[in-house]
């Protein structure tokens, strides 16, 4: 979106306020489906950080995610914990992964969290 939907920057915006981290949301970006649960910037990176300390060979990247988060204006991404790329019949990862998407590149978006079904 070249001029981000206001309906999905004010629901980044109470997502950021911290008044709920239950938002499930799934987003086209560059042809990618992506769902998942929205989380605050700073708990994301937060949990971010912690994935990599516990990296051996990753532990040295944690810092960088621990810088606190720019509050300047309306929020810029969407941050979504326990989300999936949807690819044909699966979820990638199928337990989840932490994603960063930029608002503006967000071209189609629903509330819900999609997943694929046997029956």
């Amino acid at each position: 979106m070249s001029k981000p939907d206001e309906l999905i920057v004010a629901v980044a915006a109470l997502v950021e306020s911290g008044r709920s981290n239950q938002m499930s949301l799934t987003v086209v970006t560059n042809g990618a489906v992506i769902t998942g649960r929205l989380a605050p910037e700073a708990v994301w990176r937060q949990r971010v950080s912690e994935v990599l300390t516990d990296s051996a060979r990753l532990g040295e990247f944690s810092a960088v995610f621990d810088a606190p988060a720019k509050k300047e204006g309306p929020p810029t991404h969407l941050h979504f914990h326990v989300a999936r790329i949807l690819q044909g019949t699966v979820g990638i990862p199928e337990t989840g992964g932490m994603y960063r998407i930029a608002i503006e590149d967000v071209s189609a978006w629903t509330v819900g969290d999609f997943s694929y079904s046997d029956h």
